[in-house]
């Protein structure tokens, strides 16, 4: 099955709708919706996070609030930046929904390049936990929680929430006609900081919330904003305090469970901590590899593999990688601080000098 001309118009217009999302947590994906002023995601994509970083192809990485959660249909509103110039996304009217018709999933994860997926419809009607959902058929992993299904006139149909397991491409979407609802039942309520009760299924908004308890019914709620607020602990603790100690904004860096995201100069570097095998994981990725001169490159990188110390290049596709390993029991602040300034100041220098001598090209040039 290929994409229409239309359909490619519209993927590559929408693109800088497609928001990336990142917690300490997890990582998702979302939309922004203008005549709402929300971006619209998953509720397990930000589960317990009163703020969540957000970026997109025309929107710099910041911080924002979440305004909005609903567990019952699995729905998450968060506040969208005002000084951006983002695209128009149109939901579309429920009749137009029909079994058999072409549709795309986009999906925008940290870690991945922009993602879509094509397929069809299968079901409009499948229940689960008294919620109905779009059935279809274009493949959707875990980055793409919160993403929209988008038919082949452009507009919004469901958002993309779950797949099953060992299904077979098959995924699930919150229909947009849910999704209209939800909006006009917040926006009636004057767009504060609101949540839906799990009983009642009335919202809840943070001017009727009784204390912790549902003003309806009782049942205890949790308002977005009294979501207590994120603390590492042990390794990841230490990291973020190196981090904080060289200047970097450690909420902004964070991309899912023990994994962070930083920028030196031109080069960016992924940090991971696997607790299982006790190994702390710094990888710069630097330049990609050059179309000419790559004998020479290559026999620069063996060379530097020699000579520096605790640091070792790679290639792993195109990209190039300088690298740092380090198990915990060997790790603590003074070490870390040692070691990580000597990874981003190496990898800085090495990516001017990769591009300028070899030929390489830049991947994260931020002049």
């Amino acid at each position: 099955m290929y994409l229409t001309t239309d359909m490619q118009n519209f993927i590559d217009l929408y693109k800088k709708a497609i928001i990336q999302i990142a917690t300490p947590y997890s990582t998702g994906t979302g939309f922004y919706l203008q005549n709402y002023g929300v971006i619209v995601t998953n509720e397990h994509v930000i589960h317990d996070n009163s703020e969540v970083v957000i970026e997109g192809k025309g929107l710099p990485r910041c911080m924002s609030k979440v305004l909005f959660t609903d567990t019952k249909l699995d729905l998450a509103f968060i506040k969208a930046p005002t000084h951006v110039d983002l695209p128009l996304l149109e939901i579309e009217d429920e009749q137009e929904i029909q079994i058999g018709a072409t549709i795309i999933a986009i999906g925008h994860p940290f870690g991945l390049k922009y993602t879509t997926t094509q397929g069809i419809i299968s079901n409009t009607q499948h229940m689960m936990r008294d919620v109905r959902y779009i059935q279809h058929d274009a493949a959707l992993n875990p980055g793409n929680s919160g993403g929209p299904l988008i038919n082949a006139a452009g507009r919004v149909i469901g958002v993309n929430t779950f797949i099953l397991d060992n299904g077979n491409a098959i995924g699930f979407s919150l229909p947009a006609k849910q999704l209209k609802e939800v909006l006009e039942q917040y926006k009636s309520g004057g767009e504060l900081i609101a949540t839906r009760c799990p009983s009642c299924i009335n919202l809840v908004f943070e001017n009727t919330i009784d204390h912790k308890y549902c003003p309806h019914c009782g049942t205890a709620v949790q308002l977005p904003s009294q979501v207590e607020t994120y603390e590492a602990v042990g390794v990841p603790k230490t990291i973020e305090n190196l981090l904080e100690k060289l200047e970097y904004h450690v909420p902004l860096s964070r991309r899912g469970p023990n994994k962070w995201e930083v920028q030196k100069g031109s080069a960016r570097i992924d940090v991971s901590y696997y607790e299982k095998d006790g190994l702390i994981e710094g990888d710069a990725y630097l330049c990609t590899l050059p179309k000419q001169n790559i004998k020479e490159l290559y026999q620069y990188l063996l060379q530097q593999n020699n000579i520096i110390e605790g640091l070792s290049f790679s290639i792993k596709g195109q990209d190039i990688i300088l690298s740092l390993l380090i198990y915990d029991r060997y790790f603590n602040l003074d070490t870390g601080m040692k070691l990580f300034k000597h990874l981003f100041q190496k990898a800085d220098d090495f990516d001017n000098i990769l591009v300028e001598k070899f030929g390489a090209n830049w991947k994260y040039n931020i002049d």
